[in-house]
This record gives structure tokens, C-alpha cells and sequence, in this order.
């Protein structure tokens, strides 16, 4: 089976959803977290701190240069990922589709390269 990486985009500078959504968005991934473990798809998951709390490392020509913040310079940062393990893409892409209605924000799905092995 293909892994797929599962991830989660928010915006930053959005209003936050008010306390009483977060709490059920929270319960719906808890409770899609374990359907997906009971069909054998999990491998691993989380959620990240804002964007913000970011620190880039970078290696030229041996020096390394540390800068806060994140990466990218856009309003869309990643706020969390679920890796799973799928059939095909169609399976993978289902899966997404409850994790999106679960945690109530976008999921882009791609598939981490086969082992050259």
C-alpha cells in the first residue's frame, strides 16, 4: 500500500472559530482519528503550532543560518497531518474528505515517493 501524506491548511490571520466549534472539531477528528486506525489506515498524525512559532534552518556552503517564522511568505500555512496508508488514491482521497468534514478546513493529499529499493 501507498502512504499519503494528509494535510491540513489554515489561514493564518482568520478569525479563530469560538471556543464551543473548536471543542467539537476536536471530538470529530478524535472520533475520525479512531475509524481510521479500526480500517488499518493510520501510520501517524498531528497537529502543529501556528506558523508563527516557526524556525527555519538553512546549510549553504557550510554556514547555517537560522530565521524565525515560517518558510513560506503566504496566508496558508500548515496546521496539521495525518499519514496514512491507502489502496489508491481514490481511498486516499475519501479518507481526506472525512478528515476535512472532521476538522472543518482544506486537506491536500499527496503521495511520498516509492523506495527507489
Amino acid at each position: 500500500m501507498t502512504q499519503y501524506l494528509l494535510s491540513v491548511w489554515m489561514v493564518e490571520g482568520d478569525e479563530p472559530p469560538a471556543p464551543d466549534v473548536i471543542e467539537q472539531m476536536y471530538k470529530a477528528v478524535d472520533v475520525f482519528n479512531e475509524e481510521v486506525k479500526a480500517e488499518g489506515a493510520w501510520v501517524f498524525a498531528g497537529g502543529l503550532h501556528p506558523a508563527d512559532t516557526a524556525t527555519v534552518v538553512r546549510a549553504t556552503d557550510g554556514d547555517i543560518v537560522t530565521t524565525d517564522g515560517p518558510f513560506a511568505e503566504t496566508k496558508e500555512q500548515l496546521g496539521g497531518f495525518w499519514i496514512v496508508e491507502a489502496p489508491d488514491l481514490d481511498a486516499a482521497l475519501a479518507l481526506a474528505a472525512r478528515g476535512s468534514t472532521a476538522c472543518g478546513a482544506p486537506v491536500e493529499v499527496r503521495p511520498f515517493q516509492d523506495d527507489p529499493a
